[in-house]
């Protein structure tokens, strides 16, 4: 048999993607127009194709419809690609489906109608899936080439954030918990319990690897392959200090050994 007729017709690996958040705190197209408008100064290519999240979570109650196929044609013409909607409503599930997006998170249960429309509108943009690192001027070359390289997250990671350290090791000294997503091109040192998703490599680093003083992941992943553990972990590996590292197609979980 041929290489090329012994390939996979198709094969799923874990693939970063990352979105800016469209927060509205109002429906009306022509209000929205005008914000994006003074946002970008008329500027075609303040953004870049980006894939988009709509939120939707701070709309007043008594908000106007949503018009979905319009809202999302406003936002390609400033080339922000709406993928997905957060914060949604049970009675929204559908019209949303129907354009083509996605749901991001849980369906928020919807609240009574007491609220008045906001006065004034306002769209604001965020990349929730980054954390920005900020340099002091005066630090020296060496300390400002490492945190250049490195991200460092001292807090909790709490389910539903997602931490992306583009081009960069990240560091975190707190617990990743269930729900919660780190990620990074480069490698991940988690010195607390790992009990969400990680994901090093991300842009196809196969050297790239995972460390945790404390293994209880939802899933691992380097350089798009992952390891889920529905069916539980090694028993010399749960809740033990662990580096995940890829082997060939196989990612392996090898004991961290103290010098003591």
């Amino acid at each position: 048999m041929s290489k090329s007729s012994s390939r996979k017709p198709i094969e799923i690996k874990i693939s970063t993607v990352v979105a800016v958040s469209a927060i509205l705190y109002e429906s009306n197209l022509a209000v929205l127009d005008a914000a994006m408008q003074e946002m970008t100064g008329g500027n075609v290519d303040f953004f870049e194709d980006e894939f988009t999240v709509i939120d939707i979570g701070s709309l007043a109650p008594a908000h106007q419809a949503i018009d979905w196929h319009a809202i999302t044609t406003l936002l390609k013409a400033y080339r922000l690609n709406a993928v997905a909607v957060r914060n949604a409503t049970p009675e929204m599930e559908a019209g949303i489906l129907a354009h083509g997006l996605s749901l991001d998170g849980p369906l928020k249960p919807r609240v009574a109608e007491t609220a008045a429309l906001p006065a004034q509108a306002e769209i604001a943009l965020e990349a929730p899936a980054e954390v920005a690192v900020a340099v002091a001027p005066q630090a020296q070359a060496a300390a400002a080439q490492f945190a250049a390289n490195t991200m460092i997250v001292d807090t909790p990671v709490r389910a539903g954030q997602r931490i992306y350290a583009r081009g960069a090791d990240l560091i975190i000294t707190a617990a990743v918990n269930n729900g919660a997503e780190v990620i990074a091109d480069g490698s991940i040192h988690i010195y607390a319990p790992l009990r969400g998703r990680a994901l090093a490599g991300a842009s196809g680093n196969t050297e790239a690897r995972i460390f945790t003083l404390s293994m209880e992941a939802e899933l691992v992943s380097i350089a798009g392959m992952y390891r889920t553990f529905e069916d539980g972990f090694p028993a010399d590996r749960k809740k033990q200090a662990t580096q995940i590292r890829l082997v060939g197609d196989r990612i392996d979980m090898l004991p961290i050994k103290s010098a003591a």
